[in-house]
């Protein structure tokens, strides 16, 4: 499982021109899922997610958490997170998990960040195209693999 985390200050979703997806002060993450992943990884990364001390304190320390600072989370599925580019220029993603798998853990990881995070996340749309507009924050962006 890997996600890339940004900060930010707002973002947010078009599926089709439609907007579908808002926040503002929190974070974004693009989720990648292999093949190989499990509830476990996905309980530790919820939890990693949810208590990163990336936000600024008082001090301007990045000290404080998403839940610190009553900000909001953006979920977005992101397959080529697993793009493999290291044979040829076009990206192998042989490394993703097929949507059979990818997506009820997917579900699941929601549903758990939801509980985890205490208040309602919001999502793009597995395997949908979607426009995504975000104002990164600082910048602040971070890779988490487990």
């Amino acid at each position: 499982m890997r996600a890339v985390i940004q900060r930010v200050s707002s973002a947010s979703i078009d599926i089709e021109k439609v907007p579908t997806s808002k926040i503002e002060h929190g974070l974004v993450v693009l989720l990648g899922i292999e093949p190989n992943d499990t509830m476990e990884k996905a309980r530790w990364m919820v939890e990693k997610i949810i208590k990163l001390r990336i936000f600024n304190d008082d001090e301007g320390k990045m000290n404080r958490s998403v839940q610190d600072v009553d900000g909001q989370i953006l979920l977005v599925s992101q397959f080529t997170l697993y793009g493999d580019c290291r044979k040829g220029t076009r990206p192998s993603f042989i490394n993703a998990a097929k949507p059979e798998i990818a997506i009820p853990l997917y579900e699941m990881f929601i549903e758990l960040l939801n509980t985890k995070f205490g208040k309602k996340i919001e999502t793009g749309e597995f395997g949908a195209h979607m426009d995504i507009h975000l104002v990164n924050d600082g910048p602040v962006t971070l890779i988490l693999d487990k």
